[in-house]
């Protein structure tokens, strides 16, 4: 299917946002986390599409940089952005000539007159405006702890494209077993013990969100990996019913598919030498 673009603006359909707005982390890989990987060859180019205006996004196109979400148990926020995707060294080289990115990294995100960098700091800024992210201190710190713990695992998954294919078997194993063994097991635990409707207190929150995008790339590669944990299982049916992300998950939604050769050479031919 084709690809969005990558520079990401838009508006929540609920109440507009000043600026623009990028993308969730999610399948594929930036000049954040590419340094130091071995990056495969494949081949290929990417496609264009774009937004009306609100919301601007720049990084690599992957899935996931189109969301749709619940505020709470209710209200709803859809973000509609526009996205412009990186295809050549010249568009990263004028962004980092241009000042526009703060590290010299993609991805970035141009939302309420900021131009935000640093995936991490892109999802607390979003989840803190849209009440994603906790009511007090204790909340968002177990947000932000479980959301980080998500994210190491996330990443295997990120950087799995542009492994060697001999390699990448080896790594789907090595994925199965530290989500089974290290990451799942904590999460059937709280969920499990705490008697809550989420992950963190009675309101959906960033960790629930990044935990079901995880939750979702393991099942296409590993179809039953959730087999010993019954209350992730119901977690997932759950939050995956929420009508906005029930919406974001059909078929024919705007939703990437997973990285493929044409999305792993054009990453290869901007960023390596």
């Amino acid at each position: 299917p084709p690809r969005a673009p990558l520079v990401a603006r838009g508006s929540p359909s609920c109440r507009p946002l000043a600026g623009r707005f990028v993308r969730f982390p999610a399948l594929g890989a930036d000049s954040e986390n590419l340094k130091g990987h071995d990056v495969y060859e494949t081949q290929a180019s990417l496609s264009k599409r774009k937004r009306p205006d609100g919301i601007r996004e720049m990084g690599f196109g992957r899935r996931g940089s189109r969301v749709h979400l619940e505020e709470g148990t209710g209200v709803k926020t859809e973000f509609e952005f526009d996205e412009e995707f990186l295809e050549t060294k010249e568009q990263l080289q004028k962004l980092q000539d241009g000042n526009h990115l703060l590290f010299q990294q993609v991805p970035m995100v141009e939302i309420d007159g900021m131009k935000l960098v640093q995936t991490r700091s892109i999802l607390h800024y979003i989840a803190d405006k849209h009440h994603l992210f906790g009511k007090d201190l204790k909340e968002r710190t177990l947000i932000d702890m479980y959301v980080e713990g998500t994210l190491d695992l996330l990443e295997l998954l990120i950087m799995h494209p542009f492994l060697k294919p001999d390699d990448q078997q080896k790594e789907v194993v090595n994925m199965a077993q530290k989500a089974i063994i290290r990451y799942f097991p904590v999460f059937e635990k709280v969920l499990r013990e705490h008697g809550q409707r989420f992950l963190v207190g009675n309101q959906l929150s960033l960790a629930d969100i990044i935990l079901l995008q995880t939750i979702l790339a393991l099942e296409e590669k590993i179809p039953n990996v959730l087999s010993a944990f019954p209350h992730l299982q119901e977690f997932t049916v759950k939050i995956s019913n929420i009508p906005t992300i029930k919406k974001f998950l059909e078929p024919g939604s705007k939703r990437k598919p997973p990285p493929d050769d044409i999305y792993v050479r054009t990453v290869y031919n901007i960023f390596m030498p």
